[in-house]
């Protein structure tokens, strides 16, 4: 059997596009950096939805985890590799959109690396763990009022949303936090269980759901336009009184600059049609995650707006790394 005629049988078994079985690209493996620590929000969609890409491709896809500095250094390493459609990243937009205005990066954001398709947007979870003995976040306030810096909250790194989101909290409250930092979700979930810090700033997923429901973990807020699914009564922060800290986390592909148009207009294409499959919407749902529809123009431009816009916080915040 001829190898197009295979490929073509292949995908028509999976249920996915013929046009993409049937392309010139990709010839090799394709190498898809995450750049956080295996095991978080990434991880769980991501590595599923990769999957299903190099299923509908006829070709290897394969994860390479490299966490560290809030997601620059696995960046970092995309924006160095050769711009032929062989490395690709799966990340949050915040080492594009956030970190290059906390830090001097080995890349330029917008002229090193190009926005592909947005996967999805997550809320993030205020958490608290079994060292905060307070029920609410009214408790949360008076605990910080009465002790400043008692309140320790863990975020996944330096520059990353929790980060904003923290010194956003001081700055809206009034009150004083303790920003504890980490590497990756991993480490901090390890830390959260065996009550380190009394607050962590994670997205949902398997693991942060399966804790939860344990009671080893509760939600004391949530972010975004409009509460958790999974949560109804539990309010987001613009409701309590902290819009500017209600912050969500995007996901999405990104590639070295340079990159062929036709292969970012076929990643982006094949994106938007895999996470409307029925798996990858249950893997979202479960996890209060919500898929995104664009194509590369519109999701190039949200994260310049993006970009814009967390310029303006961090020099209105004073915020420095």
């Amino acid at each position: 059997m001829h190898r197009r005629h295979f490929l073509c049988t292949s995908a028509l078994a999976l249920g996915l596009p013929q046009v993409w079985a049937q392309s010139a690209w990709p010839q090799k493996p394709v190498r898809v950096v995450i750049p956080y620590a295996a095991g978080g929000v990434t991880d769980s969609v991501g590595r599923k939805l990769v999957e299903k890409m190099g299923q509908a491709l006829g070709q290897s896809f394969f994860v390479e985890n490299k966490g560290g500095a809030g997601g620059t250094l696995g960046m970092a390493d995309v924006a160095k590799a050769a711009p032929d459609g062989y490395t690709l990243a799966l990340s949050a937009i915040s080492p594009l959109t956030l970190s290059p205005h906390l830090m001097k990066l080995p890349y330029q954001p917008f002229n090193d690396v190009v926005a592909v398709a947005p996967m999805m947007y997550s809320p993030v979870y205020v958490l608290a763990t079994s060292s905060f003995l307070g029920k609410r976040w009214n408790d949360l306030l008076q605990q910080a009022q009465a002790q400043p810096g008692s309140v320790r909250i863990a975020t996944s790194g330096m520059g990353s949303v929790g980060h904003i989101m923290v010194e956003q909290l001081q700055a809206q409250t009034g009150l004083q936090f303790t920003h504890v930092p980490y590497r990756g979700v991993g480490q901090i979930v390890t830390d959260a269980v065996g009550g380190h810090f009394e607050l962590m700033l994670g997205n949902p997923f398997s693991t942060i759901n399966s804790l939860i429901e344990q009671g080893k973990l509760r939600v004391l807020a949530t972010t975004g336009p409009q509460r958790a699914p999974s949560h109804p009564d539990i309010p987001t922060l613009a409701e309590l009184g902290a819009p500017q800290a209600n912050l969500t986390s995007l996901f999405g592909f990104m590639a070295p600059a340079g990159t062929p148009a036709k292969v970012v207009q076929r990643i982006n294409t094949l994106v938007q049609e895999l996470v409307q499959t029925d798996d990858i919407q249950a893997i979202l749902k479960a996890t209060d995650n919500i898929a995104l529809h664009q194509d590369q123009a519109t999701f190039e431009e949200v994260l310049r707006k993006e970009s814009a816009s967390n310029a303006a916080i961090i020099q209105k915040a004073g915020i420095r790394i």
